[in-house]
């Protein structure tokens, strides 16, 4: 594809780009990012410099803001044809893919991007790390080998989270997850006072409710006013997976608290045989039955290459 032009737009409901394409469309909007802010932000591992959050994260937060924007006007001609006074809620953005995909890296660079826009200085991340069951619970449950997979997660209380938000409360809090000890962070709340804008990062942000007979059922994504799913070849992810845990091995691993301090004695081939294991066990399978099944659903697709670097958008038409 070349200047423009987006591919298959006719008979697709998505508008396909190219990086280069995309990237024009940022062209005459300022980088508000320095090199520094993008390290503190940027996951082990993903390799996004300043020309990909120039050319692909930023035309991105441009056609986010758009859509904030519109939803206003909308609430603005929603209140005045009801005669209501109510304030508007905050937009919920959903960023979804797989383990070691880079979401975390996306989403937040999405909320230091989107801040800067004057039209929403007030935003919010939240991972839904924090609304996975506590291990002892996992453990009861006999989870512990499934954990990630969307019964391991309290979706009551996930749904209750967005959907306080989305009704407009004052203030909603999360459950805090720490990675270091691989469990939730006990008597620990994150909270939210009604921003303008709310980052919603995990594995299934975008699964569909559960069929259930004679019972109406919602779903986390019922909520979410515009969603991006951060998309890979399975082989590419799994590689970048099994170079994640290595990295670990030599950094986060080491240290004492560490629920994985173990694998930190482990000699490389050991490392990578169980990094390997565990994709297979776990991460790959849970890839293959949830998450990837959610990618339609996305309202833009980051396509990834081989390198990490992002090499195509994907836009569902309006």
């Amino acid at each position: 594809m070349t200047g423009r032009s987006p591919v298959r737009e006719a008979s697709s409901p998505f508008v396909d780009f190219d990086r280069a394409s995309w990237a024009r469309l940022g062209e005459s909007t300022p980088l508000p990012l320095t090199a520094a802010e993008l390290d503190r932000v940027r996951s082990l591992g993903d390799e996004v410099d300043l020309a990909e959050v120039r050319e692909v994260y930023l035309p991105l937060s441009r056609l986010l803001t758009l859509h904030v924007q519109e939803g206003g006007r909308l609430y603005r001609a929603y209140r005045t044809f009801l005669g209501a006074q109510s304030a508007r809620t905050p937009f919920v953005i959903g960023v979804a893919g797989s383990v070691s995909v880079g979401k975390s890296t996306t989403a937040r660079l999405l909320k230091l991007l989107l801040a800067r826009w004057p039209q929403h200085p007030r935003v919010e991340l939240v991972t839904t790390d924090g609304f996975l069951l506590p291990n002892a619970e996992l453990t009861r449950r006999d989870l512990m080998s499934r954990k990630g997979f969307p019964e391991s997660y309290d979706r009551r209380a996930l749904l209750r989270f967005v959907t306080e938000v989305k009704a407009g409360r004052a203030e909603v809090t999360a459950p805090v997850y720490s990675h270091l000890v691989y469990d939730i962070v006990p008597d620990e709340r994150l909270t939210v006072r009604r921003p303008d804008i709310l980052l919603l990062e995990g594995l299934n942000v975008l699964q569909p409710a559960s069929a259930q007979p004679g019972r109406t059922a919602l779903a986390v994504s019922d909520f979410i006013d515009f969603s991006v799913y951060v998309d890979a070849a399975t082989d590419d992810i799994r590689r970048w997976y099994v170079e994640r845990f290595l990295r670990l091995r030599e950094t986060a691993f080491r240290d004492p608290d560490s629920y994985f301090r173990r694998y930190a004695l482990l000699d490389e081939r050991q490392a990578v045989e169980r990094a390997e294991s565990i994709w297979e066990e776990i991460n790959g399978p849970n890839l293959r039955q949830n998450i990837l099944p959610t990618r339609g659903r996305a309202s833009l697709v980051l396509r990834k290459g081989p390198g990490h670097d992002v090499t195509g958008v994907r836009l569902r038409k309006v």
